[in-house]
């Protein structure tokens, strides 16, 4: 599973508030929401977001990846 806790941190770190996001931004609310939920959003997405962030940030920085659990048969 992916998770993007880390990228509400970062962005709080760094001034960016969600408001800020889909008000000056152009991210809509539903692509907000859908990563709350850790729920999957486009590569696009995921670009324009490190670009408002700017130059030094990465994937490692908003998104961390968890292995699922393996099932038992």
């Amino acid at each position: 599973m992916i998770t993007f806790e880390k990228l509400f941190r970062t962005l709080k770190e760094n001034g960016i508030s969600q408001y800020r996001l889909y008000t000056y931004y152009g991210i809509s609310r539903s692509q907000i929401q859908r990563l709350k939920e850790n729920r999957s959003v486009t590569t696009h997405t995921l670009d324009m977001i490190l670009n408002i962030l700017g130059e030094g940030f990465t994937l490692n920085d908003i998104s961390e990846f968890i292995p699922d659990s393996p099932k038992k048969e």
